[in-house]
């Protein structure tokens, strides 16, 4: 047998050259982030503890802590679409979701859900929450695994006797919180796919009405110390959330964001304040505590610690965001209104916008970071938001004024308002929130 030699140099040359191939594939390609979006249910600014809020948050509090909180994230005043955007990237008159009674405007033949595009960016996905107001399921619109919960409030065997997993229905133990089999969920999901990317979509059940009682609630407590124990659940599922990502070595590779689909539906004595102030409007409404909610990002060793970033934000942009972070190609021929904040939740300064549309069942308003234009003309002063919007006169000649009337008239020019509906629950709410307000309990 011949024996094949190799120069003593050769060996030494390649043997060096290892670690530079080795460090030049890491750089090529570098390990995809899991990201995970809690979308809390009906939780505005004025109810977690890091915006202001009366109530004790300490792992969100934390999160933000250690993360960055921005300061000025809209969604729409309803859940419906604020889901569809944050999902499709898109307003609601392109996709035609107006409001929580035009689910079936839309279709997995004519949209494209963030699932789709981050599985083929190599991501297992799930779906664990509220899937309310869209047509079909989570696993018609992409999601590899999912649960349901059966809707708003029923936690309990009480008000419900299953909820949905993958497409079969389980019934719900009695004596068992739906919430708590939900984390389970998440983390057997987790614990599962811990060796590859994924995408964790977390519509929260807490905090929306019938406010019910928790595992941790006293007998006979009153509506705000109810409403107070579920904002502390939730605060303590977070919690959990993260001590499941600490057991799995997951968390320095997680994006955590933490944000509310709308803005609050609890109004009483000491409630929907920020900083001991009572905010100006609520769920269903178009004033700033309508869709001003609070918005946590957190990755460890990348998102700068304890930074509030004041660029104006809206729900559209979690799917071009979540897009560039996890390396997955926008979809062609698809009309997004989303921006990505990429940059900014690395501590960059990115590319902010100059402006948010807002929309829902008929209304609409643009807003720069001063000013907001409504669709019927009406210009307001959000100086002293979000506890007051002060009227501007229609002849208001200060040239910033002008500047920002002008701008923002182009901005509702190219976003033509989808016709509104009438909707009886949506004027139902309203009137609900009225009541509430005069007597300091809950809207659902």
């Amino acid at each position: 047998m011949k024996r094949l030699t190799c120069p003593l140099s050769l060996i030494a040359a390649t043997l060096i050259a290892l670690p530079h191939f080795a460090a030049a594939a890491s750089t090529a390609s570098p390990k995809k982030p899991n990201i995970i979006f809690i979308l809390s249910d009906d939780v505005g600014i004025g109810d977690v503890g890091c915006s202001g809020g009366p109530y004790k948050t300490p792992h969100i509090d934390s999160l933000a802590k250690g993360g960055t909180r921005f300061e000025y994230c809209y969604a729409t005043p309803l859940c419906g679409p604020s889901r569809c955007e944050v999902l499709t990237g898109r307003y609601p008159f392109r996709t035609g979701l107006i409001n929580n009674q035009s689910h079936n405007a839309i279709q997995p033949g004519h949209e494209i859900m963030l699932p789709t595009i981050m599985k083929k960016a190599g991501y297992v996905t799930a779906s664990v929450g509220k899937w309310g107001q869209m047509s079909f399921g989570p696993g018609e619109w992409g999601f590899d695994e999912y649960l349901v919960f059966p809707g708003s409030g029923r936690y309990w065997r009480k008000q419900t006797t299953h909820y949905n997993v993958n497409g079969q229905q389980v019934d719900l133990p009695a004596q068992r919180y739906l919430p708590n089999i939900m984390h389970r969920f998440i983390d057997d999901f987790i614990t599962k796919h811990h060796d590859q990317p994924f995408f964790l979509y977390y519509p929260m059940s807490h905090i929306h009405g019938p406010i019910v009682r928790t595992p941790d609630s006293k007998p006979g407590a009153t509506k705000d110390e109810l409403y107070t124990a579920n904002i502390e659940y939730m605060d303590q599922l977070v919690g959990r959330l993260m001590a499941v990502l600490d057991r799995q070595h997951l968390r320095e590779n997680t994006l955590v964001i933490f944000t509310g689909d709308n803005g609050t539906a609890q109004f009483g004595v000491n409630l929907s304040t920020v900083d001991g102030k009572k905010i100006i409007g609520r769920k269903a409404t178009m004033l700033e505590g309508g869709s001003r909610v609070p918005l946590v990002v957190n990755w460890p060793g990348v998102t700068p610690a304890g930074k509030v970033n004041r660029d104006l934000t809206d729900f559209t942009d979690f799917f071009a965001t979540f897009a560039e972070l996890g390396g997955a190609a926008l979809p062609q021929g698809v009309t997004l209104d989303s921006r990505s904040f990429a940059a900014q939740i690395k501590g960059e300064k990115g590319t902010p916008r100059d402006w948010i549309y807002m929309e829902l069942n008929g209304k609409s308003y643009a807003r720069d970071a001063r000013y907001k234009l409504t669709n019927k003309g009406e210009l307001f002063d959000l100086i002293e938001a979000p506890f007051k919007e002060i009227a501007v006169a229609s002849d208001a000649t200060d040239a910033a004024v002008v500047a920002s009337r002008k701008n923002l008239r182009k901005v509702l020019d190219d976003h033509p308002t989808a016709p509104g509906k009438d909707v009886p629950a949506i004027q139902a709410a309203k009137k609900a929130a009225n009541r509430a307000a005069r007597r300091g309990s809950t809207v659902s």
